[in-house]
């Protein structure tokens, strides 16, 4: 039995033929590559033009986001599998993360090898200094007062965070009510830094003593109807650094809880049945058993609160704005920067806290490979 070809007519063939050659792929690539950076470039005009009525742009905004993503990413993944199998296979997870490496690269190094540039310049970023902005960095007064306050978030707000999220994390496991517990624990987490040192502001306010003054703080309404004398909280150095870090031990031991407690979730019973038949009491089960088990993520979780005590901004700047020796770093970076207008020492001040933070950083890199390498 004899199959006869298939009737394909000669113009098909042709066009078949060329679309499957080297050159007809290399020019469809270029037409489709084309047309997509038409599209994105005419979505970019349009939005930045602002021309169109609001309920016109946000639908478009949304479509162009999301949907020029999308086609960015089809389209150079369809050029990645027309090219050789080896070729493709290389390639094709570089199309993928190629644009996040790109922005990331774009947004956080750039800025930090303009910010190190800056750094060795003048206020005004035209001649150069040498080390005198370092120098101001580690040897001013008010510099050195920051280093000081940031250390204290350091030290106090992450062992309290942690500490309590730890122990919330564990009692909270064994009572009926955890749900209840944990939710209103977790609550605050859902509010901004700002928001935060607002109602705390209010916790704190101070009125004043005189015939006819009302506190409307919290703590200070409290004293004043008990037949106390109220206070200004937020002016007594140098505890009202003390209170300013209850703001951050308030939204950060929600996260220490969350966290931990799928870890704790996650030691298995076996364990901790063989410490309680070898005698251990439940005080030594937990040293012993549960938190070298949760260790990894004990680590983890400490040092993303570490960083967020470095870095502390909003709560200082929205609650007592530097003053009365509650100054930390990074608030200090905002004052040279936009008050003081002088970008060579906020420059150095901003690498200052890059080169604090960036141990921790590293550190929880080696820890999260080290796990992997583990599991």
């Amino acid at each position: 039995m004899t199959v006869e070809p298939m009737n394909v007519k000669p113009d098909q063939e042709g066009k078949t033929g060329f679309l499957s050659s080297v050159l007809g792929k290399i020019l469809l690539g270029i037409v489709i590559v084309s047309g997509t950076a038409f599209i994105l470039w005419w979505g970019y005009n349009f939005l930045s033009a602002n021309n169109a009525p609001q309920i016109v742009q946000i639908p478009v905004a949304i479509l162009w986001g999301v949907g020029g993503v999308a086609l960015l990413y089809t389209v150079l993944n369809w050029l990645v599998e027309q090219l050789p199998r080896n070729a493709a296979r290389v390639l094709q997870p570089l199309i993928f993360i190629g644009p996040a490496v790109l922005l990331m690269g774009w947004f956080l190094a750039v800025p930090v090898f303009r910010s190190l540039t800056a750094s060795f310049r003048d206020s005004l970023g035209r001649e150069s200094v040498g080390l005198e902005n370092y120098i101001f960095a580690f040897t001013d007064k008010r510099m050195l007062e920051t280093f000081r306050n940031n250390l204290l978030w350091l030290v106090f707000g992450t062992s309290f965070s942690v500490g309590l999220g730890l122990l919330i994390a564990t009692l909270a496991d064994r009572t009926k009510a955890e749900v209840l517990y944990k939710s209103i624990i977790f609550t605050p987490m859902a509010i901004s830094f700002v928001g935060a040192g607002v109602i705390w502001k209010f916790v704190y306010t101070y009125k004043g003593t005189g015939y006819g003054i009302n506190e409307i703080g919290l703590i200070n309404a409290i004293i004043t109807g008990l037949g106390g004398t109220p206070q200004p909280w937020l002016n007594i150095p140098p505890w009202n650094n003390f209170f300013l870090i209850v703001i951050m031990i308030w939204l950060q031991t929600g996260y220490a809880m969350v966290i931990l407690s799928s870890a704790i979730k996650g030691v298995p019973s076996e364990l901790l049945e063989a410490a309680r038949i070898d005698g251990s009491s439940e005080w030594n089960a937990f040293w012993s058993v549960i938190v070298p088990y949760i260790k990894g993520t004990l680590i983890t979780v400490t040092t993303t609160v570490v960083i967020f005590s470095l870095k502390t901004f909003d709560i200082v700047r929205v609650m007592t704005g530097g003053n009365n020796q509650t100054n930390v770093i990074a608030n200090e970076f905002y004052l040279q920067s936009f008050t003081y207008n002088h970008a060579g020492r906020a420059s150095a001040i901003a690498v200052v806290l890059l080169i604090l933070v960036l141990p921790v950083i590293i550190n929880n890199l080696r820890e999260f490979n080290r796990g992997r390498k583990g599991f």
